[in-house]
């Protein structure tokens, strides 16, 4: 049964996990070997059931270089974009990766076949650190609108229509809702680091993110999307009650019941069931 679960979102560190019957992908390696085995150990995997990693960028965030090792170690391949490799040529662990042939290079908006009965389409969206993707990932026999759909988008100033278009009628949304803008002004931060956040290369706060999910549920048959999980919360100017009230507001207009979930930097959300789409 395939079931999606949040290792870890925020600043410090970012992982999520994908699993269908004998494959497992994680997107993003965020976090050190050791903390995402006690992640995986925490929702009953481990590396073990880890087969594929997908890279959203090359924010440190995102990928570690001991956990470069790891893949290589147990010969875990990691896809990512040509451009990508130009960024992390200076990580001793990333040529090893490469020289094992376990580097694969995917194309922005081109469907490709990760393991039987997944596809993936890798989105670009605007973030400051070219290129940045979302993904959307299907299950089942169709390319795309088969038995389960998720769409991912953890990093990104704005939400582009074509990331509005590609989640449209998935069953899972996961999208960053980073912070509360008044939060963000009063935070203390340098000027220079809050416009970065604010610009459009930067962060998505509650209410930017609160309108494209609703965009999305306004382009979605009713009733397809059965979850949206909160990704990317920043500690120190955002809280879940703020980003929770702004999808609460959007959901609560929605014609079907969704399930909400906010993603955070030091557990791992719970594994929803992608088949029959019930939380387990």
């Amino acid at each position: 049964m395939p079931r999606f679960s949040v290792l870890a979102s925020g600043s410090s560190g970012n992982a999520a996990f994908v699993q269908l019957e004998g494959f497992g992908l994680l997107i993003d390696i965020g976090l050190g070997p050791r903390l995402i085995s006690s992640r995986l150990a925490a929702i009953g995997m481990s590396w073990r059931d880890v087969n594929a990693v997908l890279l959203t960028h090359v924010h440190t965030d995102h990928w570690k270089d001991r956990t470069l090792a790891q893949l290589c170690t147990q010969r875990i391949p990691l896809y990512c974009h040509s451009e990508h490799v130009e960024c992390m040529r200076w990580s001793e662990s990333f040529e090893p990766l490469r020289s094992a042939g376990l580097v694969r290079h995917f194309e922005a908006d081109s469907p490709w076949k990760i393991a039987d009965g997944l596809q993936c389409r890798a989105l670009p969206v605007p973030h400051d650190s070219p290129p940045t993707f979302a993904f959307r990932l299907d299950g089942g026999p169709g390319l795309f609108h088969g038995e389960w759909s998720l769409g991912y988008a953890a990093d990104l100033g704005v939400v582009p229509s074509n990331i509005v278009e590609a989640f449209r009628d998935v069953q899972v949304v996961a999208l960053e809702f980073n912070h509360d803008v008044d939060l963000q002004r009063r935070s203390g931060r340098s000027a220079s680091l809050i416009a970065r956040v604010l610009g459009e290369q930067g962060h998505l706060s509650n209410r930017q993110a609160a309108e494209a999910l609703s965009a999305i549920l306004e382009r979605s048959q009713p009733g397809s999307v059965r979850h949206v999980v909160q990704l990317h919360l920043s500690q120190q100017c955002n809280r879940p009650a703020l980003a929770q009230e702004a999808a609460r507001q959007v959901l609560q207009s929605a014609c079907s019941a969704i399930e909400l979930h906010t993603a955070c930097h030091d557990r791992p959300t719970r594994l929803i069931d992608l088949g029959n789409l019930v939380e387990v």
